[in-house]
């Protein structure tokens, strides 16, 4: 994308249902099945079995939940084996549920490479799914508001209109940081994972452009750059920035819950959800 972090007007993302071709390539369907055949084993990877997966995703991820649970209660860090996303070599991935204060509990992942040095972390929510999704807007007027704890979720995109910044949906995962500490991770995810930005094969003029951008992220994670809006968009209501004046209402921060579209509800696999005696049906 060289208009990141903007969206890219040239570049487009196209789904697509596989051809027969494709299918009996891949194994899923056999070469001597008939045409009828065929459109049933279709409609079935299209629509029952995308189902499935999606219940079997939601009774693992309730199983992982329920054994986090109980390893906080017991304030102890669940360590599980894994392999590092940069060198591939083994490492170990921590993870503890963690309260926060007037919002729900979320599960907090760190992974640390001994080999290469690479370090990441990731935030997943728990609880039941919102019926609305949630947009967060919030007025950053001086530095104690860049010390705002704010929970990014994957499902959340990210705007700062001052800072010519909109992130799209599932931009750097889940993060459970401070404002001050998701501007520098935007800063330093772009600064080192866009290398076409950089070097003899980026065009001058757009190397200036995405130099001074990253510039006046860095200004604005330092503290020099006022007033601020930022807007997280969640629809599935996971995302959260601290209150300072909670209980009471931040008259700085402006909450807006909205309906869901049918669209946002197919991305997130929600119109594929059966909740009633599904274990019947399945």
């Amino acid at each position: 994308n060289l208009c990141a972090p903007d969206p890219d007007p040239k570049l487009k993302l196209h789904q697509y249902n596989r051809t027969r071709e494709q299918m009996i390539k891949m194994g899923l369907l056999n070469p001597d099945a008939d045409d009828a055949q065929w459109s049933e084993r279709e409609k079935e990877l299209v629509g029952q079995k995308r189902k499935l997966n999606i219940r079997e995703e939601m009774e693992a991820a309730k199983k992982v939940v329920r054994a986090v649970k109980e390893a906080s209660e017991m304030n102890e860090i669940l360590t599980f084996p894994a392999n590092c996303s940069s060198c591939n070599a083994p490492c170990d991935t921590r993870m503890q549920m963690v309260n926060i204060p007037h919002f729900q509990e979320v599960i907090i992942m760190s992974t640390t490479c001994a080999g290469c040095g690479y370090k990441s972390n990731e935030v997943k929510c728990g609880g039941a799914i919102s019926p609305k999704g949630k947009r967060i807007t919030l007025k950053i007027e001086d530095k104690d508001d860049l010390s705002r704890d704010i929970l990014k979720s994957e499902t959340s995109a990210f705007k700062v209109p001052e800072l010519d910044l909109d992130m799209l949906a599932g931009t750097l995962g889940g993060r459970f940081t401070t404002i001050e500490g998701l501007i520098r991770q935007v800063h330093d995810e772009l600064g080192s994972r866009i290398p076409f930005l950089e070097g003899d094969s980026a065009e001058a003029e757009r190397r200036v452009r995405f130099k001074n951008f990253l510039a006046k992220l860095e200004a604005a994670a330092d503290g020099q750059v006022f007033p601020l809006t930022l807007t997280l968009d969640d629809p599935m209501a996971h995302s959260y920035i601290q209150n300072i004046y909670a209980p009471d209402p931040d008259p700085n921060m402006l909450l807006e819950e909205y309906e869901r579209t049918f669209e946002q509800n197919e991305d997130l696999g929600l119109n594929d959800i059966n909740v009633d005696n599904y274990e019947q049906t399945a």
